[in-house]
């Protein structure tokens, strides 16, 4: 499954950040919740992997 996103990009005076949102039927799918912490993993220049810092146990078949 795949689904496009654009990076937003937002400056407050001398700070910068970049936020990325995933439609929902995506965070629906990996059961992702509200506060939930995850990290980057960045593979390469064109990979970035999201990863759940406290894993749980998966409902989806792999």
């Amino acid at each position: 499954m795949g689904s496009k996103v654009k990076i937003q990009r937002v400056e407050r005076g001398k700070t910068k950040s970049f936020y990325v949102n995933f439609p929902a039927a995506v965070a629906e799918a990996g059961q992702i919740e509200k506060g939930e912490e995850m990290e980057w993993l960045i593979e390469d220049r064109d990979t970035y992997i999201l990863r759940r810092i406290k894993a749980s146990k998966s409902l989806l078949s792999k």
